[in-house]
C-alpha cells in the first residue's frame, strides 16, 4: 500500500507500506547537490552531508552514534549531482526512535566549530584517497571533460581550498536556500504503520515555514573535451561519455535496453569483447546517467597500461557496431529481461524502494508507479532500441579521459 501526503508547508512524504517484512528504511531527500553550487560554494553541500552528523542540540556525535547503535538501527547519508539524501533503516519495533533521531541531525544540528575544524580533514583525506582511486578519478576527470568546470562536471568533493575555508555563515547562506520544505521528500517503504509515519512526519517536521527553494537552472554547455592525468600506476583507466537522453525524455527506457547490450552486463557486447575474448581489462562497462536537462552515456575500462591503445581500438569497435544498429532480436529480448527482472528485485529492497518513491517525487512530483514501469519496459520494441541509437553517440560532443602513465590525451 503507497500513501502520500503534501503538509501545509510544501513538504513531501511518501510511504510504501510492504507487509510481511520485519524493517524499514527513512529518508529524507533532498533537491540539491553539487550542480547547485556555485565557484565558492563547490564542495559544500558534501561538507553539510558530513557535519549533519557532528552533533544537534541535544545529542553530541557520540551519542547519535550510541543511540542508534542501541537499537540496532543504521544511519549514513550520501551526495549526488542533484541529490543529497540522508536515511536509517531499523527493524519496525524500533522505526520511531530511528526517525527521531534521523529528524533531529536533519533539523538540530549546531555545526560546532571544534567538529567543523576536524571534518574539513576527514574530507580533505577523502579527497586525498579519492586522488588515490584512479578508477573514481577517471570518472570525475571524465565528467570536467564532458561538462566542464561547473554544474554537473563538478567533483562532489570540491577543491581542498574551498572545504577548508567553508564558515557556519557559508551553510547557513547555503543551507537556507536549499533546505526549506517544497525542496524535501520524507520517503519510508518497508513494514512501517501508515498513521505512524504520517505523525512522526507532522510531529518533527509540520513546523518548517512554508519557503520556497530558489534553485538554478543548471547550464548545460557540453564540452566534448580529451583530458589525461598522468599517475605511475599499472593500469590505464579509461573513460568515454557522449550525449544522451534526458531523464524523463521518451526514448530513456530503449536508451536503457541499448545500454545493457552495449555494456551493462556480463553478456554485453564490451564485457564479452573487452574482456572475455581480448582479456585487456578486469572492469568494463558502461552506464547512462540521466539528469532533468541532459543525458551522458559513459563507458569505462581500467586496462594494461601497454596495450590501452588497443583497448580503446576494441571499445570504438563495439560502440560503432552498435552505431550501425546491427542489434539482434536475441540481445534486444535478454536487454528487456535484464531491466525487468532489476525492477523486480528492487521490490524486494526496503532501501531501494525508498529511494524509487523519493526520487520520483523529487524529481517529477509523481508518485513512483511499479505497475507502470513494467508496461513501459514491455511495451519498448527492438525499432525503438534502434531509435534510441540515433540519441546517442553524437561525436561532436565525445568526452574523453584517461588516468595512468600516459603522456598525453588520446
Amino acid at each position: 500500500m503507497v500513501h502520500f501526503k503534501t503538509l501545509d508547508n510544501g513538504l513531501k512524504l511518501i510511504v510504501n507500506k510492504m507487509d510481511g517484512l520485519m524493517s524499514v528504511t527513512m529518508g529524507i531527500l533532498v533537491h540539491t547537490g553539487a550542480s547547485q553550487e556555485s565557484d565558492k560554494e563547490d564542495g559544500i553541500s558534501h561538507f553539510i552531508e558530513h557535519m549533519m552528523f557532528k552533533g544537534t542540540k541535544k545529542r553530541t556525535s557520540f551519542q547519535i552514534s550510541d543511540e542508534m547503535d542501541r537499537i540496532g538501527a543504521q544511519m549514513n547519508a550520501f551526495t549526488g549531482k542533484d541529490m543529497t539524501c540522508y536515511y536509517a533503516k531499523s527493524t519496525t519495533g524500533h522505526a520511531a526512535e530511528a526517525f527521531e533521531i534521523l529528524a533531529d541531525i536533519f533539523l538540530e544540528s549546531t555545526f560546532p566549530e571544534e567538529e567543523m575544524v576536524k571534518e574539513k580533514g576527514v574530507i580533505i583525506e577523502e579527497i586525498n584517497m579519492n586522488e588515490d582511486t584512479p578508477d573514481d578519478l577517471c570518472l570525475d576527470l571524465l565528467a570536467n571533460a564532458f561538462f566542464g568546470d561547473r554544474g554537473y562536471g563538478r567533483n562532489i568533493l570540491g577543491p581542498k581550498k574551498n572545504v577548508s575555508g567553508f564558515t557556519k555563515a557559508d551553510v547557513k547562506y547555503y543551507m537556507d536556500r536549499h533546505y526549506v520544505p517544497d525542496n524535501i521528500v520524507i520517503s519510508m517503504a518497508g513494514n512501517i504503520d501508515i498513521n505512524l509515519a504520517e505523525d512522526l512526519v507532522l510531529k518533527y517536521f509540520s513546523h518548517l515555514e512554508r519557503r520556497c527553494c530558489k534553485r538554478q537552472e543548471v547550464k548545460i554547455e557540453l564540452q566534448g573535451k580529451s583530458l589525461c592525468k598522468r599517475k605511475d600506476i599499472e593500469q590505464v583507466h579509461i573513460g568515454i561519455a557522449f550525449p544522451s537522453v534526458k531523464r524523463y525524455d521518451k526514448h530513456y527506457d530503449a536508451t536503457q535496453i541499448m545500454n545493457v547490450i552495449l555494456g551493462g552486463g556480463v553478456s554485453s557486447r564490451l564485457f564479452q569483447t573487452v574482456r572475455e575474448e581480448l582479456g585487456l581489462a578486469y572492469t568494463v562497462y558502461s552506464y547512462v546517467s540521466t539528469y532533468a536537462e541532459t543525458g551522458a552515456l559513459s563507458v569505462y575500462a581500467g586496462v594494461n597500461a601497454g596495450k590501452y591503445k588497443q583497448s580503446v581500438d576494441a571499445i570504438y569497435k563495439c560502440i560503432e557496431d552498435i552505431k550501425r544498429k546491427n542489434i539482434s532480436n536475441e540481445e534486444f529480448v535478454r536487454g528487456k529481461e535484464q531491466l525487468l527482472s532489476s525492477s523486480i528485485f528492487a521490490q524486494e529492497s526496503t532501501s531501494s524502494q525508498m529511494l524509487l518513491f523519493g526520487k520520483e517525487l523529487l524529481y517529477n512530483g509523481k508518485v513512483y508507479d511499479f505497475e507502470d514501469r513494467v508496461n513501459k519496459l514491455n511495451a519498448v520494441t527492438l525499432s525503438d532500441v534502434l531509435d534510441a541509437v540515433d540519441m546517442n553517440f553524437d561525436d561532436k560532443f565525445k568526452a574523453v579521459a584517461l588516468v595512468g602513465a600516459v603522456k598525453r590525451p588520446l
